[in-house]
């Protein structure tokens, strides 16, 4: 047997002012004078509504480049432009959900909501407030959970209030660093469903940092593949082929799903570690698309 690829170019150079809703151009972050950058010349573009996941190894700088996204850190270079200006500090425009909730124990559920909406428009009454966080409430499936205080919450359900916190102040793009990576597999498959549809309901931007290669190709539309550190670059931009409604119970019956599953494992297990060290065919240069679903398996010719 042989595969045939149908599909691997190169990105096509937007035009002068065309833009990209997130346009992220010749990043690099290096944390002490003369130390060689954790990361460099990381460029890419997302689309308004798109769901793009970047993957790799730690120490990678993965989790950096979230936070400048956020405004939260300063690159060492570089820049990134949102909607044609430069980010330059945190915005209730980047909504940011981290592996821990971060929800402040004293506050009810709706507490924590509000004060994140009364943030984004202190001229409300309490009443529309409420109504406001009831809706997000419920759309996490967490009514009736509204009086409860986070010690009162399974970790799952602190997820939950935490992604509905940052869904409420309708930011324009939704950062999350690893938001399930804490909870059983049941729960994190419970709200991954629930993300994909508020996410399709809403079309809501989103940068994910994900280790769960299973995780990325149900979510998003395109995976960022980052080289090892130090000095880690964009390598690779998968394209998710997988028809856009997924379910997690079936999509492992499309073929293009093992596919894809078996191009991002192979690199994270073996190419990325070629790229560091210098070896095998592909070198740096500008990262090329590719669709690995698309790769058809193709009978070898005979003798």
């Amino acid at each position: 047997m042989s595969t045939k690829p149908l599909h691997a170019v190169s990105p096509p150079s937007p035009p002068p002012g065309s833009g990209s809703f997130i346009q992220v151009q010749s990043l690099a972050k290096r944390y002490a004078s003369g130390a060689p950058p954790v990361f460099e010349d990381v460029s890419f573009e997302i689309e308004h509504g798109e769901f793009v996941c970047i993957i790799g190894h730690s120490g990678c700088g993965k989790s950096t480049i979230l936070n400048v996204l956020a405004g939260l850190e300063q690159p060492s270079s570089g820049h990134v432009i949102m909607a044609n200006r430069e980010v330059s500090g945190p915005s209730l425009d980047r909504g940011v959900v981290f592996q821990g909730h971060a929800l402040m124990p004293w506050l009810t559920v709706e507490a924590n909501i509000a004060f994140a909406v009364r943030s984004r428009h202190p001229e409300w009454s309490r009443a529309r407030v409420a109504e406001h966080c009831a809706r997000f409430i419920a759309m996490v499936g967490l009514l009736g959970a509204g009086r409860k205080k986070p010690a009162e919450l399974s970790g799952g359900m602190k997820q939950r209030v935490g992604i509905a916190r940052a869904f409420a102040v309708e930011p324009r793009m939704l950062l999350l660093d690893e938001p399930f990576g804490a909870l059983d597999a049941l729960t994190r498959g419970v709200i991954q469903d629930e993300l994909l549809g508020i996410c399709a309901a809403t079309r809501q931007t989103v940068f994910m940092i994900t280790h769960d290669v299973d995780e990325a190709i149900l979510l998003s539309d395109k995976i960022l593949l980052m080289s090892n550190g130090p000095r880690a670059r964009i390598a690779e931009v998968v394209l998710n082929t997988l028809p856009k409604r997924r379910q997690r119970d079936t999509i492992h019956h499309d073929p293009q799903f093992y596919r894809i599953r078996n191009h991002l494992v192979d690199f994270l297990v073996r190419r990325s570690r070629q790229l560091q060290a210098g070896e095998g065919e592909t070198t740096f240069g500008a990262p090329s698309f590719v669709s690995p679903g698309l790769i058809e398996t193709v009978p070898a010719e005979a003798g």
